[in-house]
């Protein structure tokens, strides 16, 4: 089947505290361990081409190169110019050293094949790190909690990217309100975004709104549950987004799919939902998605009933003691443990 393109000017748009707009969803490029990245690249293509502007990579995901071939490709053909594709990327836990966090980004920057990025974010705010492919329980020695003073020093190199022209706006990624709070009290330039879990299963309405008030926008990853997520990120305790009653319910009516229904709700909402698909189809549904039929005020009332604090991606191989518990690095008390 072919799919028409969808009208880019049709999707929403989130207006940063930067004054920037950014696309109200985009294409994720996480293919954790089931998806090659050329199969990646192919999605990007596919995805500009049918009105995505916007691309959330990574340097971790160790597929930038390819993505970047993929971009060189589309601007060959005039499918889109540069200065009207949103480009998102990150720096890595190994690279918060004074450095190395420009060094990261001018790697980014050489291999996707642009001038500079329009968002780039610290992917945890702490430097610690897990070989590819590694169990739930690999710890490395070098791993240490968050120290306020060395997460500043990396930012710090991160605003000055900004002043550098390499970047237009940076942010944070897996953040908690107590280091928000912080970074806050001591940055220069504030963070435009911050990249965190939220599903309807998970929907952190207390850091959402936090994130809010302080006009910084949030970027939702596994919007729908991540069901390809690695094996180290499973739990026994993991709940399904996509078979839970309400959002089956939801789906009927509109006659989607209920992972169409997280996309929907997650733009409705206010935050950016990032989905990744190899599949035509599913880039297609989840982007026409947020151009019509949306959620009724019922339904997204019974949508935030629905929320399980159901946290799929606990991060256990960044803890820093053998003895601890994955809720440490969440600073679920308030506190931000050490």
């Amino acid at each position: 089947m072919e799919y028409q393109p969808i009208d880019p000017s049709l999707v929403p748009q989130r207006t940063l505290n930067t004054g920037d707009k950014m696309p109200a969803i985009g294409l994720g490029t996480f293919g954790s361990d089931h998806v090659n990245n050329n199969a990646v690249a192919e999605a990007v293509k596919e995805a500009i081409r049918l009105g995505y502007r916007q691309i959330d990579c990574a340097s971790v995901y160790g597929n930038e190169k390819e993505i970047g071939a993929a971009l060189k490709e589309v601007f060959a053909e005039g499918v889109i110019k540069r200065e009207d594709l949103w480009i998102t990327s990150k720096v890595w836990n190994d690279m918060h050293s004074e450095g190395d966090v420009t060094k990261s980004c001018k790697q980014s920057l050489k291999d996707l094949g642009l001038d500079y990025l329009d968002l780039y974010l610290v992917h945890w705010p702490f430097p610690n790190f897990h070989p590819k492919g590694c169990s739930v329980d690999s710890r490395s020695p070098l791993s240490k909690p968050y120290i306020h003073k060395n997460f500043m020093r990396t930012w710090h190199e991160m605003e000055s990217l900004v002043n550098k022209k390499l970047v237009r706006n940076i942010g944070t990624s897996n953040i908690t309100i107590p280091k928000m709070e912080l970074i806050l009290k001591d940055c220069m330039i504030k963070p435009a975004a911050s990249e965190l879990e939220m599903h309807p299963l998970f929907q952190q309405q207390e850091l959402f709104d936090y994130l809010c008030a302080n006009k910084i926008q949030p970027i939702g990853f596994s919007p729908i549950g991540s069901p390809a997520r690695p094996e180290r990120d499973r739990t026994a305790e993991d709940l399904v987004d996509i078979e839970d009653p309400i959002l089956v319910k939801i789906a009927k009516r509109l006659n989607i799919h209920p992972a169409v229904v997280c996309i929907k709700w997650a733009v409705q909402r206010g935050q950016i939902p990032i989905p990744f698909s190899s599949k035509v189809r599913n880039l297609y549904s989840n982007l026409k998605s947020v151009t019509e039929n949306p959620l009724t005020d019922q339904e997204m009332k019974e949508m935030s009933s629905i929320d399980k604090n159901n946290r799929l991606i606990k991060g256990q191989v960044f803890l820093w003691k053998e003895n601890q518990e994955w809720e440490d690095l969440w600073d679920l008390d308030g506190n931000i443990a050490d």
